[in-house]
């Protein structure tokens, strides 16, 4: 069906939105931009029967059982699975092994929350391959496989989650967490899978900026995205500093959006994301450029 939005969707400033499709509603799941990232104290969500009118569930994370949590929280990505709700999201900003925090994992069984901690611990609580345990994406592949895609500094790794989603299956090799090679590669993983090909994308340049970006490659399995990326999100007239979005395919006609977040031109306060919504296009089997609307 035709679908006509407005953008930003919302009023107010939201950025790394995660879009799902649960209980006959769109789910967004978004951060909390602050200028101060330290406010950044809860997760919140909006849902919608029509991409066009949205609801905001605010606070959707119980908080209180993550004590340890003291600065931020940011960048949720969510999976069903047997009827339970998986949200994973950062926490604390950590800079090195010695401080708490990383990436932490809750479940609810309805997609508005409420989200409790699944463990008593974070999910991932240290630096991996030089990556730092932000900006988590969970892709549900067809044959029932749940991987988990994370990692800032210039690092993302991949790991397979196990059934009780509290931790990981060793790969062949008896290793839990491979490096993914992908040049250019900043935060933000994004995967999605078309025609049996995988198209995984990710984020480069300054959030903070507009030097902000997303880029995009595909491969004929999970994990190998070496080759040359084609930037899908860049500056336009309209916005800058796009990027951090998630995406989903709205019917069998093959129709796609891209939920992402972008900055008014000029506009230099690091907190000002909005929460935008657009075509995703496919030709010959590649995502092109996206063109964005007003």
């Amino acid at each position: 069906m035709p679908i006509t939005v407005t953008n930003p969707l919302v009023e107010g400033w939201y950025a790394d939105p995660e879009i799902r499709f649960y209980a006959g509603q769109y789910w967004i799941y978004v951060t909390r931009s602050y200028s101060e990232y330290e406010k950044q104290m809860n997760i919140d969500a909006f849902s919608s029967p029509d991409l066009v009118h949205w609801e905001k569930h605010s606070g959707i994370v119980e908080i209180a059982d993550f004590p340890w949590i003291w600065r931020a929280v940011w960048a949720p990505t969510i999976v069903e699975k047997q009827g339970k709700y998986y949200l994973i999201f950062a926490s604390n900003d950590i800079q090195s092994n010695e401080e708490i925090g990383g990436l932490e994992i809750a479940v609810a069984d309805a997609p508005a929350g409420p989200f409790r901690a699944l463990l008593n611990q974070p999910l991932i609580d240290r630096f991996i391959n030089g990556a730092q345990p932000i900006d988590a994406h969970l892709f549900a592949d067809d044959d029932g496989k749940i991987y988990l895609y994370y990692g800032g500094w210039g690092h993302c790794n991949v790991a397979q989650m196990n059934p009780q989603m509290d931790g990981f299956i060793p790969f062949a090799d008896g290793e839990l967490f491979h490096e993914m090679d992908i040049p250019g590669y900043v935060e933000a993983p994004c995967m999605i899978k078309r025609r049996g090909k995988y198209h995984f994308m990710w984020s480069e340049g300054n959030w903070k900026n507009g030097t902000y970006r997303a880029v995009a490659a595909d491969s004929d399995t999970p994990f190998d995205f070496s080759g040359p990326g084609t930037a899908i999100l860049t500056a336009q007239p309209i916005a800058d500093g796009l990027g951090h979005h998630s995406c989903i395919s709205t019917g069998d006609d093959d129709s796609w959006l891209i939920a992402y977040h972008r900055r008014i031109p000029g506009d230099n306060d690091a907190g000002h994301r909005m929460l935008c919504l657009d075509k995703l296009v496919f030709k010959d089997g590649q995502i092109q450029p996206v063109i964005m609307t007003a």
